[in-house]
């Protein structure tokens, strides 16, 4: 989700019914720092709610500094990152990768636990491969050595996000280790999160790509939860509200310049099943400035009156 969990979409989903929302993964490689991109993932000012910041690399001693500076900056969270399966992010042994090297996990933990004085959590898959799904392994030395919280996501770095998420492993962990554990995978609907609470006896879920164009998908699993009924969608008067106050937010965050092209990626996915045909999204697209952008996304809705 990195690229896309960014403080505006943060901002949003916590008002629209998530409990936490964990920052984009920053790099713990200090050399990284001064670029425009790192530099806005590490601005923890204005979040909403509780601040969590997660950091990614491997070497202990980078990822302990990574946390103490963050901490200074303003997270109350650490959350280490243990389940990216990216090849760029996995051929410096960071991300998924590090679950090969149980050794150096618990090394990297102990470095974080040790550095700061706020709660440290750890996201995880389910392990490298199918033939070495060692998630209860990595969980219990997680919990030995400080973790506050594990999420895990049901698949293995080889899965990366095809196939289906599979929650044994995770209904294992739970049962092994007794600090929270949240699970994570496929969770698309409240359905989706009710049988994936109830099968795995997880503390709480995850939600990724399902949030992407549907925020509300929060409010709507909370709702279910308590009260075991489906909200209704939200209308496309408050969908308008919702979509043009994320741009403007987009806009305002980054500058003209790349708002504008983060913008797009999102409004597609808020589209998404406006647009089937991808005229809309092809001529949004095209448009190179802010007010552009506005302008055409009031005209849509307008015409939809």
């Amino acid at each position: 989700m990195a690229g896309i969990t960014d403080q505006p979409f943060r901002r949003l989903c916590c008002q629209l019914g998530a409990g936490l929302a964990v920052s984009e993964m920053v790099s713990a490689n200090p050399k990284v720092w001064n670029t425009e991109k790192s530099k806005k993932r590490m601005v923890h000012t204005s979040e909403a709610g509780i601040r969590s910041v997660q950091i990614a690399g491997s070497d202990p001693q980078e990822l302990a500094f990574a946390a103490q500076v963050n901490v200074e900056n303003g997270a109350q969270i650490i959350d280490i990152n243990m389940g990216c399966p990216a090849k760029k992010v996995n051929k410096k042994l960071a991300g998924s990768a590090l679950l090969k090297e149980p050794t150096l996990v618990e090394a990297i933990v102990k470095s974080v636990v040790d550095a700061v004085d706020v709660p440290v959590t750890l996201k995880i898959r389910t392990g490298w491969c199918e033939n070495t799904r060692n998630g209860v392994e990595i969980a219990k030395i997680a919990q030995a050595n400080g973790i506050q919280s594990l999420a895990v996501h049901g698949r293995t770095r080889n899965d990366f996000y095809k196939g289906e998420a599979e929650y044994q492993t995770i209904k294992a962990i739970k049962q092994a280790i007794d600090i929270p554990v949240v699970a994570n995978g496929d969770i698309t609907d409240a359905e989706k999160a009710k049988f994936v609470l109830d099968y795995t006896g997880a503390d709480a879920v995850m939600i990724g790509r399902a949030a992407q164009g549907r925020p509300w998908i929060f409010r709507e699993i909370n709702h279910y939860l308590e009260n075991g009924t489906h909200l209704p969608a939200p209308q496309m008067d408050e969908v308008r509200t919702i979509l043009m106050e994320h741009v403007k937010e987009l806009h305002r965050f980054y500058g003209d310049f790349m708002g504008l092209r983060i913008a797009r990626k999102h409004v597609s996915w808020y589209m998404q099943s406006h647009d089937q045909e991808k005229t809309f999204r092809s001529r949004f697209n095209g448009l190179e400035t802010t007010e552009e952008q506005l302008e055409l996304l009031n005209q849509y809705f307008d015409n939809l009156t």
